[in-house]
This record gives structure tokens, C-alpha cells and sequence, in this order.
């Protein structure tokens, strides 16, 4: 049992940590959402510019896949914070000892309830390292993104040096290895899953030697997203995003197309005829090498007699402030959205510190169970 509760323990001080460390990127997104509200870009679909959208609103798309891995962390700290000592080997201990006393000096949130269970149990470890494989693949995600995005053909991002590397061969090169690091190592937190799972799937009760194979993947699993964490920090925090680059690469590419359906279908049109003439609309286009901004109220009025001159004031900071629904990417809402979640993130904060100051230090557990 003294094996079981040293694993919890570690558990429970490394699941502190990873919260610490994804607020402190949620900190820093945060900080681009407030200097970014009205920064237009594209939002892709396919890799394919889709609708214009603000940066904020895209930034917070991964606070939320963020805020939701803080919940999961959450749950394993839960699950990990439970005291197995008066177990013994498997079935219970001969002495008269007050085992919930025990969780309470520990500062656990209570006691096992099955002695057998207790020393077998890897359920709060598997969980840990699921979670921390979630969370690499949302860092994952977002590194893919600064890839691309700090590339010639996108230009929307410039990474600082300090996480950049030049070529050996090619001087002009400025490579984001941070951010490609990141996104490879999701890959071993991934594979740390298979591996406990493997482990832990032909152990009959209790304790097996097999269980010596567990800590590898939990060690790995947390040691890979904390570093990557503590990398990615710093690096969204110095970089520089390209206003006048994301906001003319908003409108092309048929990016307003959306809103001539959605101006049809505002005028009586049903939405799924809107979308078949926008899209014969979008074809000529094509076929003619023009924009939709080339087109005159006549042409339009050729395919489709509804449009009006309302279509002739659409831009873009007009397709993006239309949005305006909860949860859209209109500048006022995305204002809304980052005042709740600066509110979360200070009473994250506050559960963060309130366990951190209330647990006994690694000396008075020492002290405690000799």
C-alpha cells in the first residue's frame, strides 16, 4: 500500500503542475485574444479559406479545447487524491488504525474502499496519461497551425528567434523546430496509452511484476506535456502576428461567398436555392479570373433578382461583426467570451493555489509515514 500511495502522491503533485502550466498558456492566449479582437483573418475548412473570422475568436477555439483539459486534469487530481494506506499487501492490516486520520494528514480527499482494489489499481494513472495525451494532441493542433502560419505562402505569424532554428545548408531558412517538436512528441504521450493499457490488460488481482512497466508511461506521458507546455508559453507570448497579411488574406479566395447566400436567403430566398446561385455566382468567377467585389448589382441581379444594393456593403468586418450570436466570431461577442474566461481563469487559479498551500510538503509526508 506504501507503493500505491507514493504513485498517488506524485500523481496528485504532477497533475498540479500540468494545471499550473496550461493556465500559464491560457494566460498568454488570453493576452493575444485582448490585442487581437478586431484583427481579421480566414478560418479554413479543407485547409480551404471558408468565412472570414476575427484571430481572437480563433485563439479562443483552443482556450476552450484548453479549459476542457484543466476539467479533465481536475477529474485525474480527484481520482489520484485518495488515500490506499491500511490496505497492506492486499487484504487489510491486523492493527486497530484510523485510516481516514491517515488521508486527512496526507491531505487526501479520503480512503479506498477495497483493500484489493487499492494495490491494483492503475485507473488514476491511466486516466493521467489520457489526458496528458488529449492535451499534447490540442498542443499538437495548435503547433500544426503555427507551422504553417509562420511559412512564406501564409505569412501570417513571425516566430521569435529564440524558438526558431536557421538551416546548416540554406541561409535564408528560419525553420520552427519549438513548434514541430511539439507537434511530434504528441505522438509519444499517445503511445504512452497503449502502452499501460497493454501492461494492465492480462494482470489478474492483485499486484503484479508487470505493474514495474506502469510508471515508465506516467513518468513519460507527464514529463512530455509539461515541458511542451512550458515551451509553448513563451512562444505564443513574443510572437508576432502579421494584422495587414491575416486581414487581406480574409477576403479572398470567395471567402464572403456565405454572405451573398445569406443576403438571398434574408430576402425570402430558401438557403439551400441561395447556395446553388452563389455557387453558379462563384463559378463564372472562377471561369472570368474575377471576385465577387467585381460584379455589379446588374450582374447579380442576372442570376438572382432578389440582390440589392445591401450586397454591394459587403466586406468583410461586415461578414465577421454579423456573427453576433454567443459563442460567434463577431468582435463583441468575442469581448463576452474573453471576459468569462478571464473570470474562469482566476478561479482556476484560486482552486490551483488553495491545494498547493494546503497540501503537506514532501518533508511532513516523510515525517508522517516514517
Amino acid at each position: 500500500d506504501q507503493v500505491a500511495l507514493d504513485t498517488r502522491l506524485w500523481t496528485r503533485e504532477a497533475v498540479l503542475v500540468l494545471v499550473a502550466r496550461t493556465l500559464d498558456v491560457i494566460t498568454t492566449l488570453l493576452h493575444q485574444v485582448r490585442r487581437h479582437i478586431r484583427t481579421w483573418m480566414p478560418a479554413y475548412t479543407h485547409l480551404q479559406r471558408a468565412q472570414p473570422v476575427v484571430l481572437g475568436h480563433h485563439l479562443l477555439a483552443y482556450v476552450e479545447m484548453l479549459r476542457r483539459d484543466v476539467q479533465r486534469l481536475h477529474d485525474c487530481f480527484d481520482r489520484a487524491n485518495i488515500s490506499p494506506l491500511g490496505s497492506g499487501a492486499l487484504a487489510g492490516v491486523p492493527y486497530p488504525i484510523d485510516r481516514s486520520m491517515v488521508a486527512r494528514d496526507l491531505g487526501m480527499g479520503g480512503v479506498t474502499r477495497n483493500s484489493m482494489d487499492a494495490v491494483s489499481d492503475r485507473d488514476y494513472q491511466v486516466e493521467t496519461i489520457y489526458a496528458c495525451a488529449l492535451l499534447m494532441t490540442h498542443l499538437s493542433r495548435f503547433a500544426e497551425e503555427i507551422v504553417l502560419w509562420s511559412t512564406t505562402e501564409f505569412g501570417f505569424v513571425r516566430l521569435s528567434d529564440a524558438f526558431s532554428t536557421g538551416s546548416s545548408i540554406m541561409p535564408q531558412k528560419k525553420n520552427p523546430d519549438y513548434a514541430e517538436l511539439i507537434r511530434g512528441k504528441a505522438g509519444r504521450s499517445i503511445a504512452q496509452i497503449v502502452t499501460i493499457l497493454t501492461v494492465l490488460k492480462g494482470t489478474a488481482l492483485t499486484y503484479n511484476k508487470d505493474f514495474q512497466e506502469d510508471k515508465a508511461a506516467l513518468f513519460d506521458a507527464v514529463d512530455t506535456a509539461a515541458v511542451s507546455l512550458a515551451v509553448l508559453a513563451p512562444m505564443l507570448a513574443t510572437a508576432e502576428f502579421d494584422e495587414d497579411r491575416l486581414a487581406a488574406a480574409a477576403g479572398e479566395g470567395f471567402a464572403l461567398a456565405t454572405d451573398y447566400a445569406d443576403h438571398l436567403a434574408s430576402r425570402g430566398v430558401p438557403f439551400r436555392i441561395a447556395h446553388h446561385v452563389v455557387g453558379r455566382i462563384v463559378a463564372d468567377c472562377v471561369t472570368q479570373r474575377r471576385s465577387l467585389a467585381d460584379l455589379s448589382l446588374e450582374e447579380l441581379r442576372a442570376h438572382a433578382p432578389e440582390f440589392d444594393e445591401a450586397v454591394l456593403r459587403v466586406d468583410v468586418a461586415a461578414s465577421v461583426s454579423a456573427r453576433d450570436v454567443h459563442g460567434g466570431t463577431a468582435p463583441r461577442q468575442v469581448e463576452a467570451a474573453l471576459a468569462e474566461a478571464d473570470a474562469w481563469l482566476v478561479r482556476e487559479r484560486g482552486w490551483l493555489e488553495a491545494w498547493r498551500s494546503s497540501l503537506p510538503t514532501c518533508a511532513a509526508i516523510a515525517a508522517l509515514i516514517g
